[in-house]
């Protein structure tokens, strides 16, 4: 299982605060009146306790024990279920509502990526919505990603001086490597994730072959129809 240090998963909700993403699970999770929902990849657990209101059943399941123990003692923590580990880790509950945010999905390669949607519909109901992102390849992000200069800013453990490299390794996996600097203490922390590209194409096709219709993809968190030029792709489906 990946873990992260500590001093990174305390960062973690700073660097990638609540924006109009969350915004849109939550909306989406209301109009489907969701009662047993799964947040897989939940990180520290920050949409996933907002998710956790009224009566509904929230599970949160993500590979890092250390993302897992902060989303535990989280303000409003005791609300949900926290599993360590991935999709063959999700228990076999009839959810009929489930989210992969912040990109989760290109952090799982082939072919767990195939093995996933087969475990996440085996764990929903018929009628179960299942909405997750995804970066559009056609907009080539990663091109913009590489910040060889370095950064400093204060954080709760000191100064940190951080940098990255990405490198495209080929046509659809992208290789970055975090590079941060905790200069109180000498730590390097060096974190490197790839990240797999797919089209929209190869989605639909997945989802499908994992029993799953497509409802709707939609080119950002205003649910605008999507078109090759958007930078994000929101999938919504629909358990067969």
């Amino acid at each position: 299982m990946t873990d992260y240090d500590s001093r990174i998963v305390d960062l973690y909700d700073e660097d990638n605060p609540e924006g109009p993403d969350h915004a849109f699970f939550r909306a989406l999770a209301d109009e489907r009146q969701a009662h047993e929902v799964l947040d897989l990849g939940c990180g520290t657990g920050m949409l996933t306790v907002r998710l956790a209101t009224g009566n509904r059943t929230v599970v949160g399941v993500d590979p890092s024990p250390t993302m897992i123990a902060f989303a535990r003692d989280r303000p409003g923590g005791q609300r949900a279920t926290w599993v360590v580990g991935d999709s063959s880790s999700v228990p076999r509950a009839q959810f009929d509502f489930a989210v992969m945010t912040g990109n989760v999905a290109q952090h799982i390669s082939n072919p767990d990526w195939t093995r996933t949607l087969s475990d996440l519909r085996a764990s929903m109901s018929v009628g179960g919505t299942l909405a997750f992102d995804s970066r559009n390849p056609s907009a080539r992000a990663w091109e913009g990603w590489a910040a060889p200069d370095r950064n400093s800013r204060d954080t709760q453990h000191g100064p940190l001086v951080e940098w990255m490299d990405a490198e495209l390794v080929d046509d659809r996996t992208v290789q970055i490597t975090a590079h941060n600097l905790f200069t109180r203490t000498g730590d390097t922390v060096t974190i490197r994730e790839a990240l797999r590209f797919r089209y929209r194409v190869e989605i639909e096709r997945d989802l499908r072959t994992a029993d799953f219709d497509i409802e709707a993809v939609y080119g950002d968190w205003s649910r605008t129809p999507f078109d090759d030029t958007a930078p994000v792709m929101v999938f919504v489906a629909r358990a067969r």
